[in-house]
């Protein structure tokens, strides 16, 4: 079981893919989650699955709100992931996230 207390069982991709994008949509504005976050919390998979559905599924959920764990945006969408996560309330420090402050408790 994950830390979270969530454990999917997933019979294909597409369920897969619906359990990330659900995942995704519960951050509130003003948290973010890790790539792995979400994948421990979907029970399934790694930081990279995870990563590979955001690039090809992610644009209708909150994307900006899932990232890396160092706490540092993705090259190729860096600056419209710290513009969104400005607006969203989340401080940015020199490019950077303290995941202290704002990382999502889906326990909340």
């Amino acid at each position: 079981m994950s830390t979270f207390g969530v454990r999917f069982s997933f019979v294909d991709r597409e369920e897969y893919v619906e359990a990330v994008l659900r995942a995704v949509e519960s951050i509130p504005e003003g948290s973010v989650a890790t790539y792995g976050d979400i994948a421990e919390y979907v029970g399934q998979g790694g930081p990279r699955q995870v990563g590979a559905i955001m690039r090809e599924y992610g644009a209708g959920v909150p994307w900006w709100r899932v990232i890396r764990a160092s706490g540092v945006p993705a090259d190729e969408v860096g600056d419209e992931q710290l513009h969104r996560l400005r607006s969203d309330g989340v401080r940015v420090t020199n490019g950077r996230v303290n995941l202290r402050d704002v990382r999502w408790d889906p326990k909340d």
